[in-house]
């Protein structure tokens, strides 16, 4: 499950926020420095999110971050809210060993837990109601997502709040012209990866299809008083060390799985932007960036 981990529709990183369904597929251990180390990229994207949540809710008591994956948000919910105990909720356990590990290194250890178990049945096991449920594209991994709401909402204090971190726009890396190749290749990439993704969620478990209005979702679980809000990642050119990783990680899984569903001349254009002996790759080229919006949903429970 972890929200650090999906910044847009691609098959294996999206999983991990995902594929609380089915964790034996995944090597979580191998790929937990990958996950902690793009969900770090993102940290700018979260700080501005939670800064605007603890306008909402100003003193909770425990925050739980439902789809943890290696705790990168868990922390920052920690620092965003210094009175509160944070419970980082993960199917992974390596990725809770790394987030727990993460808490010690911060000096939050002595106000953080982990819990290990599939949403959203393992949320009751928390000891007691949260004041702030964080689900960063968590929920889309769930078959049946007005049902897991509920669940979500059924673990609310009175007052407490509901963040549902789902769609946004997908992110954008290159020019649209590459200076080879055809025009708009990230685009018809983006169309690859909405198939993939309605045949992801097709295939989930119990999966009931959702008009994705997430306000009307919310209050259709009893929630009230919705607000939505998007934040935005800007990353301009030259890139660092670190975001160049992230766009060839993200470009690699797309060639992995969507390679043969482009023609000969995309998949010659990928081939290039990921060799790294390539001037025109990813990890040379001047005009690399990192340009994406997530957007933020949250709903109150009645007092």
């Amino acid at each position: 499950m972890a929200h650090e981990h999906d910044h847009d529709h691609v098959p294996h990183q999206h999983q991990h926020q995902h594929q609380h369904h089915d964790h034996g597929d995944l090597d979580w251990a191998e790929m937990a420095p990958l996950l902690e180390s793009q969900a770090e990229l993102f940290a700018p994207l979260y700080e501005r999110a939670l800064a605007w949540l603890a306008q909402q809710q100003t003193d909770p008591g425990l925050v739980v971050d439902a789809g943890s994956g290696p705790g990168v948000v868990s922390c920052l919910l920690a620092e965003t809210f210094p009175g509160a105990r944070v419970v980082a909720v993960d199917g992974a356990e390596p990725l809770l060993e790394r987030a727990r590990a993460r808490a010690e290194r911060l000096g939050v250890a002595d106000r953080f837990g982990i819990l290990a178990g599939e949403l959203p049945g393992v949320l009751g096991d928390l000891d007691y109601p949260a004041d702030l449920l964080w689900a960063s594209r968590s929920l889309h991994h769930l078959g049946d997502q007005r049902a897991a709401l509920a669940a979500f909402a059924g673990r609310l204090a009175p007052g407490g709040t509901l963040a549902v971190l789902e769609g946004g726009l997908p992110a954008r890396f290159l020019p649209r012209d590459l200076g080879f190749g055809r025009p708009g290749l990230q685009a018809r990439l983006d169309a690859l990866q909405e198939e993939w993704f309605a045949e992801m969620r097709a295939g989930l478990p119990g999966s009931v299809a959702e008009t994705e209005d997430w306000p009307a979702l919310l209050a259709a679980v009893g929630l009230g008083h919705p607000h939505s809000r998007s934040f935005l990642l800007d990353l301009p050119a030259p890139a660092t060390d670190r975001a160049r990783a992230y766009v060839a990680a993200t470009l690699s899984r797309v060639r992995d799985s969507f390679g043969d569903h482009l023609d000969a001349d995309d998949r010659a254009t990928l081939d290039r932007l990921l060799d790294p002996d390539d001037k025109a790759s990813v990890h040379r080229r001047p005009d690399v960036f990192v340009l994406a919006a997530h957007t933020v949903h949250t709903a109150t429970k009645s007092l």
